[in-house]
């Protein structure tokens, strides 16, 4: 009895522990400069195939990103799980500062094949470096993951809001160097992964070793387990659509008149559909479950997507609910996919690679068949998240043995 009683008080302690927030700062602000770097170099790159005169192959930057973090993902999981999360995360930061150089050296020169050998870097590093949010999500009770995650989200938006606030400057420093202000982000992108490289440095991993099974399962025992594929596809759905309208929509508006201010403010206003309410989304989906999470997310995603060939302020309002709808299909599956450390590199694989065939299909389909196509067949892909939904089943409350 003794036994039990102690169990269930550790049990009601741990749910009742408080996140740890400045012990995941070096971590959180990391992921801040990293979502920074992002906004102002690989978002833009379809502008700078554009500008370097190859107008039909604007999506192929944004697919050899994607193509590269899907190669990379499960090297960099299983460097995490060998090594551990801090190793991972700094070479991670420490290869972006190579890609966001060789790309903006390649871009300003006028070379594609330098553009493209730097934007492939940078996709390897993302594909590191995006699983910081499995390193936050272990370093606090299971019931706290998803408000965990939602942190971490967070405080990625002060990464966009202070590119966004920073665009003027960036349009100097473009005159300074002679390049445009969007072949310029990359500049800054290489100075910003810097940082969070050396943000590394500072931060100690919560996660206490540990002999759990499931660490060392092969990838075939581990997308064998229940749930684990279900997680997958909805996150490779959810990534894909996301990362395809969000690389072909700056495009479509560059072309429609929008200056480099309007297009960082369209980009800020995805971003902050993305993370901005992660304080809510978060704890919401660890009250009522991952379904929460599947089910609204799809809708959000296909309301994105019919609403993204409209004009004017739909555009910022489609661009909203694709971060949003994101956002809630990520945390869900992020959340569950902590079970099972030894799918998480892989799976991310999986999103990225929906990621490259999308954005390559995309600037394909934009250039035969017009815009409005390509939205639409994503809004019939959107709806797949809700048979993850029904895998899911209902939320079952964690069990605590004695």
């Amino acid at each position: 009895m003794a036994t039990s009683a102690e169990s269930v008080t550790a049990a009601v302690t741990e749910r009742a522990a408080p996140l740890d927030v400045g012990r995941l700062l070096p971590l959180y602000l990391a992921q801040a400069l990293a979502t920074g770097s992002t906004n102002v170099s690989t978002v833009l790159a379809s502008v700078i195939m554009s500008g370097l005169g190859r107008e039909s192959l604007t999506g192929l930057p944004a697919t050899v990103i994607s193509l590269s973090a899907a190669l990379s993902a499960g090297l960099f999981g299983a460097l995490m799980l060998r090594r551990g999360r801090r190793l991972g995360l700094s070479a991670a930061f420490s290869l972006g500062v190579l890609g966001a150089v060789v790309g903006f050296l390649g871009a300003r020169a006028g070379s594609v094949p330098a553009f493209l050998l730097g934007a492939g870097l940078f996709g390897a590093a993302q594909g590191g470096y995006q699983q910081a949010r499995y390193a936050a999500a272990e370093s606090v009770p299971q019931d706290r993951r998803g408000a965990a995650l939602g942190v971490l989200m967070l405080m990625s938006v002060l990464g966009s809001v202070a590119m966004t606030a920073t665009s003027h400057q960036i349009e100097w420093l473009a005159g300074r160097v002679g390049a445009t202000p969007e072949v310029t982000g990359w500049l800054v992108a290489a100075a910003l992964m810097l940082t969070a490289a050396l943000l590394m440095r500072a931060w100690t991993p919560l996660r206490a070793p540990q002999a759990a099974t499931q660490d060392r399962l092969s990838l075939r025992a581990a997308f064998a387990m229940p749930g684990v594929r279900s997680t997958a596809l909805a996150m490779a759905i959810g990534q894909g659509l996301m990362v395809t309208l969000m690389s072909l929509t700056p495009l479509r508006a560059h072309h429609a008149g929008v200056d480099h201010a309007g297009v960082a403010a369209l980009i800020t206003v995805h971003v902050a559909g993305m993370f901005a309410f992660g304080w809510l989304t978060g704890p919401l989906i660890d009250r009522l479950g991952v379904r929460f999470g599947y089910v609204s997310g799809a809708l959000l995603l296909v309301a994105a997507a019919l609403t993204a060939p409209l004009s004017g302020s739909w555009l910022g309002f489609s661009m909203f609910l694709l971060g949003l709808g994101w956002n809630l299909v990520n945390i869900a599956g992020s959340r569950a996919m902590t079970r099972f450390p030894a799918a998480q590199g892989v799976t991310d694989a999986l999103g990225y690679a929906a990621s490259a065939f999308g954005t390559l299909a995309g600037g394909l389909t934009i250039a035969h068949a017009g815009f409005p196509t390509l939205a639409y067949a994503c809004a019939a892909l959107g709806f797949l998240p809700l048979f993850s939904a029904w895998r899911a089943g209902r939320p079952r409350p964690a069990v605590h043995s004695a």
